[in-house]
């Protein structure tokens, strides 16, 4: 009997190995019905500096809503060196599953499904790494050269003009990843940041997102050009939710750059904060992860409620020293635009 409990206790483990591992891989569910086509839509300006484009896709809500369009967006690397693989929708023999996307140092297999703006079916052409700063093509991407001069222009040729969203299958895309893509697969990934999640989260509530809205024809609206936030939309919910991680702090103010009759001095200033801002979201991004791990710690070690509760402290306090922190520097700022600001002399 106890060899039996033994054998038992074994698989048990295999089993809960394999489905996490595959959780990381795919999102659990099938769907019979293929996704739409990929609709089109204009890419925002890039906000500054480390910013990388992720690209619209369609998710699954539910048998009710069906499919619904996530904007692409402009989301901070979480480390230097780091991109973007998308998530791709596959035929898994009785329906379409949706393999998730992850950041690595390369980008790896994503279905061959051309999503546009450097992301054509094979790879990344859209930006590359450079002694720590990530270098933008101009030819593939919208970037202002004024605030952002880490830029290139190679011109990109590429044959896969189908709006598929999908591979294998029905009228999906037939194409299975390389040798390299494949060994890309096995290194160490990061899975989609907070914002990111909280941008899947927003594009599924929003009812005019869904594909029957769309209708696989029409622009699709690009994801705003910073890290997108539920509260972003909703302002008059932000200012009720109490602020205890990052992800829960309130939208930025936008800056009003000055008008002292220097255009270059102006760029200049507006240069600054662009920097400033995208310093700022990656220290965001930076202690939720950090509070993120503390949490699955927390849960693994089965801690009591006592326990939660002085976590839950630290995090607040954590959260407003860097909203305090970042609001002193957007202070400074604000003032020593508006000290060369003749109109404000």
């Amino acid at each position: 009997m106890h060899i039996v409990s033994s054998i038992r206790s074994a698989l048990f483990a295999f089993v809960v190995l394999a489905m996490s591992a595959s959780a990381y891989a795919q999102i659990g569910i099938s769907i019979s019905l293929a996704p739409p086509e990929l609709p089109t839509y204009e890419q925002p300006l890039c906000p500054g500096d480390g910013y990388i484009w992720t690209p619209g896709y369609w998710a699954y809500g539910d048998a009710d809503s069906g499919y619904y369009w996530v904007p692409g967006a402009w989301v901070m690397a979480p480390e230097p060196n780091f991109l973007w693989t998308p998530g791709y929708w596959g035929w898994g023999g009785n329906g379409y599953t949706f393999n998730e996307g992850y950041w690595g140092l390369h980008v790896g297999f994503y279905g061959g499904v051309s999503y546009g703006y450097g992301y054509f079916g094979d790879g990344y052409e859209g930006g590359r790494w450079q002694d720590g700063h990530f270098f933008y093509n101009r030819s593939v991407n919208n970037v202002n050269i004024t605030n952002i001069h880490n830029v290139y222009n190679t011109t990109v040729i590429h044959n896969n003009e189908n709006r598929v969203s999908y591979n294998g299958g029905r009228g999906g895309i037939d194409r299975r990843p390389t040798g390299q893509e494949e060994s890309f697969s096995r290194e160490r990934h990061i899975q989609p940041v907070a914002a990111q999640n909280e941008h899947v989260q927003a594009a599924r509530n929003n009812p005019e997102q869904r594909a029957a809205v769309i209708h696989g024809s029409a622009p699709a609206a690009a994801g705003r050009p910073e890290n997108a936030r539920p509260e972003n939309a909703r302002p008059e919910n932000a200012a009720t939710r109490p602020v205890v991680h990052p992800n829960d702090l309130p939208a930025r103010q936008p800056f009003n750059a000055p008008n002292t009759g220097n255009a270059a001095q102006d760029q200049k200033y507006q240069q600054q904060h662009n920097q400033l801002i995208a310093k700022q979201d990656q220290q965001r991004q930076q202690l939720q992860q950090k509070q993120d791990q503390e949490h699955q710690r927390q849960a693994s070690q089965k801690t009591n409620e006592a326990g939660q509760q002085r976590l839950e402290q630290q995090h607040q306090q954590q959260t407003q020293n860097l909203q305090q922190k970042h609001t002193q520097q957007e202070q400074k700022m604000q003032g020593k635009a508006q000290r060369a600001n003749p109109k404000h002399a």
